[in-house]
């Protein structure tokens, strides 16, 4: 079974299962066919993460996020005269994860060639994809920036205007890429794509050297992180991604939630004020590349939360919540192979700067991710990953067999939403497409660098009672009503029940659709 946020990707991944391939090979084909179908979202100048559960049990996991520029320092963009890493252009950009992370997840598993696999994406950017009303919106958000950049202007802003939905959108450049990449992937990070993407954002102002895309290029398997949940393990992709935070919010949500009614005012109480907590740990100790994170998800910091939380002692944070553009699938083989995917651009269209003649759009991830705060763990250094908003996890029970798989794009809401997933799965019972569709809420803030000081807000979807959300204000939440799936996120889940049977289903909040194959 496959499940994504396109119909078209999952057919793709749905056709690799049907001809024999196996759960890497299906989410390695459907990453490519979602570079074309969701390109604002997603695309070879990204970032990518892979959680992978073998047929023996074996969970691991991979990592596909890159650094930023060898001279970019705090005192690089205050000389210039900035507060924070820009969010569009040159200086936005750190090196692309995703093919790094791609190249990794075939090496490991993969049972086709890559060029077998990313072939269809090929030819579908050579001939063209009618635009869909996802791809028309995106497109519209971040028309204005096309316009200095000739690449996307010439792809998705012909004549200055937005595609209709149905319009054919042909990327010749994009296709000889895919090709190019699936013969050689490291050519992205040491060969002629490497010299052509660094001598772009060069002539741009950024201070890459080149040397910091050669390092990003090197990419090897990793443990997951794990933790437990209503009897169950939850495992979750390591740093620079936020897997921990949704591991913390469980750890402080477990034997609570649970014994609550379902999405009770009391449990979202607990769910926001475990959020909460999560974010403010984040803002203070974490960074790409320390070990705060052992010490957040310590008994002893655990506990401690816990207490503050069972008397009421967590109040509003001064950072927000983002929403961010992202897509993730997931894959489950006859074998019992496991594979969550989710990859971005960070915001739509990432930094608006295509590699010229290339057809890749780069990723703004620095701008997002990195703060100029001296001395933080997160403040912006040469050969250091910006904190990421980007998590996939898996579900198994005590002998290891997989219960549920899934992911969520949704910038800083992912960790919340999918710790929601994880207690409609594991607390009450749910069925996959109950879990995608229930009412949605998020605290509101997080903590982007770019809008931090927002005011604190808890944003519920009007499907929630309107008897809920005044018990939630009458214990101190300033509501935000949101309509009915009116929240970001497009989540994806595959459970395996005790017959050993698939049930998928993916998030009526976008396009796409789960599709089981004999």
């Amino acid at each position: 079974m496959v499940s994504s946020s396109h119909p078209a990707a999952t057919f793709a991944g749905a056709r690799v299962l049907a001809d024999g391939g196996n759960a890497i090979d299906a989410a390695l084909a459907m990453a490519a066919v979602t570079w074309l179908v969701l390109p604002g979202q997603c695309g070879i100048g990204g970032d990518a993460f892979v959680i992978v559960r073998e047929p023996d049990g074996r969970v691991w996991t991979v990592g596909g996020s890159g650094y930023g520029p060898d001279g970019a320092t705090s005192d690089f963009y205050r000389e210039q005269g900035l507060s924070a890493v820009p969010l569009d252009g040159p200086l936005a950009v750190a090196v692309p994860g995703a093919p790094a992370a791609l190249a990794a997840l075939h090496a490991n598993g993969g049972s086709r060639p890559l060029t077998e696999l990313w072939e269809p994406a090929a030819r579908m950017a050579d001939r063209g994809l009618p635009c869909s009303a996802k791809t028309a919106g995106d497109v519209s958000l971040a028309l204005n920036a096309f316009h200095a950049d000739e690449g996307l202007a010439s792809v998705f802003a012909a004549g200055g205007m937005a595609p209709h939905v149905g319009h054919r959108l042909c990327q010749p450049d994009l296709a000889r890429t895919i090709r190019r990449l699936a013969a050689d992937p490291q050519d992205f990070y040491t060969g002629q794509f490497a010299e052509q993407a660094v001598a772009a954002l060069q002539a741009g102002g950024a201070p890459f050297s080149g040397a910091e895309w050669a390092a990003t290029g090197q990419v090897s398997p990793a443990p997951a992180l794990t933790g437990r949940y209503a009897g169950a393990t939850v495992h979750q992709t390591p740093l620079p991604t936020p897997g921990w935070m949704v591991l913390q919010q469980a750890a402080l949500c477990d034997g609570v939630v649970g014994f609550s009614p379902w999405l009770s005012a009391e449990a979202i109480d607990r769910f926001a004020g475990a959020a909460r907590l999560a974010f403010a740990d984040r803002l203070e100790l974490c960074g790409g590349d320390n070990t705060a994170v052992s010490e957040i998800l310590s008994a002893q910091h655990i506990s401690a939360q816990r207490d503050m939380l069972a008397r009421g002692v967590v109040g509003a944070q001064a950072f927000t919540v983002g929403a961010g553009d992202t897509t993730s699938t997931v894959a489950v083989d006859s074998e019992g192979r496991a594979v969550g995917f989710i990859h971005s651009l960070a915001f739509t269209f990432g930094a608006k700067f295509t590699v010229p003649g290339t057809g890749v759009v780069l990723n703004n991830r620095l701008g997002r991710g990195a703060y100029l705060f001296p001395g933080h763990p997160n403040e912006v250094m040469p050969r250091r990953k910006p904190l990421h908003t980007l998590n996939a996890w898996l579900v198994t029970d005590d002998d290891g067999d997989l219960l549920h798989i899934g992911n969520t794009p949704g910038g800083d809401g992912q960790v919340q939403w999918n710790m929601q997933l994880l207690s409609h799965l594991l607390d009450h019972g749910l069925d996959p497409a109950e879990a995608v569709s229930a009412p949605r809420f998020t605290v509101f803030p997080g903590s982007d660098a770019d809008v931090l000081g927002s005011p604190d807000e808890l944003r519920i979807e009007a499907a929630l009672p309107e008897s809920v959300r005044d018990e939630l204000s009458a214990r101190g939440h300033q509501i935000v009503v949101q309509p009915a799936f009116g929240a970001d996120g497009s989540a994806q889940v595959i459970s395996r029940d005790e017959r050993g049977v698939l049930l998928g289903a993916a998030d009526p909040r976008q396009e796409g659709v789960a599709i089981g194959v004999e």
